[in-house]
């Protein structure tokens, strides 16, 4: 059964019984983490590409898709957490880590305390770096959380240009409905307005200065995408901006993600 339940012995009531997925083969294999409200399933336009090159596992984060939904713990570092369990009860020393919005931020915090489980790093448009007007609205946004799950929809709708398709809008609203509330709220706090937070700057810049693998990020935003060259330390480290494309720009165009990836990973890993 594709479901694993991982202890955590430092934290009373920190267990989970995480859904996840191992397909094909291969030694260093890909570990594929979703963003805020989603799940695994964002991956189904790459897996099967993926999965001829590569063993892939891709789960769902805890309070998201099919694992548990324990009462607390949904800090990105409570998930980066989860991951280091679940590669060690699959006996995976090593991946490549590849993270969408949150799951940017969850593999950079995995690349950062855990630097031998990490070879590189592919982070599609991250949870990290945000402006100080992101900051400053973001207190706003967990007290809306709180109150009405349609405050999710509301920042949801920040995802999308006219060229999205409106299939995947649709996909993400359900998702986002079906969520329990309290995970929604206690992760975006996580990501944003945390004492420990690692979302807006000058927080982002200090810890992700500290990756020392390879890390490929991809941008809608030029802007962004500067600012983060600048924080990089592995020589074969770079970005990719497409501008015009929404916040899930790896759905907006596998297709073009995949072979920009696939390329990138082959020649960092040879």
């Amino acid at each position: 059964m594709p479901f694993t339940d991982l202890a955590d012995p430092d934290r009373p009531g920190g267990d989970v019984r995480l859904f996840y997925t191992d397909d094909g083969a291969g030694d260093l294999p890909l570990l594929l983490v979703h963003g805020w409200g989603s799940d695994s399933q964002e991956w189904t336009w790459h897996l099967p590409d993926l999965a001829t090159r590569h063993r892939v596992i891709a789960a769902d984060m805890r309070g998201h898709g099919h694992s548990s939904v324990p009462p607390s713990g949904f800090h990105p570092r409570d998930m980066a957490g989860d991951l280091v369990r679940l590669l060690d009860h699959l006996e995976i020393p090593q991946v490549i880590a590849v993270g969408h919005s949150m799951g940017g931020q969850i593999v950079s915090i995995l690349a950062v305390e855990h630097p031998d489980r990490v070879k590189a790093l592919v982070c599609v448009d991250p949870g990290y770096g945000h402006s100080r007007e992101v900051a400053e609205a973001a207190p706003g946004r967990v007290r809306a959380l709180r109150a009405d799950v349609g405050a999710a929809l509301r920042i949801d709708a920040w995802c999308y240009t006219p060229a999205t398709p409106p299939m995947i809008k649709t996909w993400h609203a359900r998702r986002l409905l079906a969520m329990p509330p309290h995970v929604l709220t206690e992760a975006f706090a996580g990501l944003f307005t945390d004492d420990d937070q690692i979302g807006t700057r000058p927080a982002s810049d200090d810890y992700l200065a500290r990756r020392e693998c390879p890390v490929l990020s991809f941008w809608f935003d030029p802007a962004q995408a500067a600012w983060e060259e600048a924080l990089f330390k592995h020589p074969a480290s770079m970005t990719v901006t497409w501008p015009g494309s929404g916040h899930r720009l790896h759905e907006e165009r596998p297709r073009e993600f995949l072979l920009v990836m696939n390329r990138w990973i082959k020649g960092v890993t040879q």
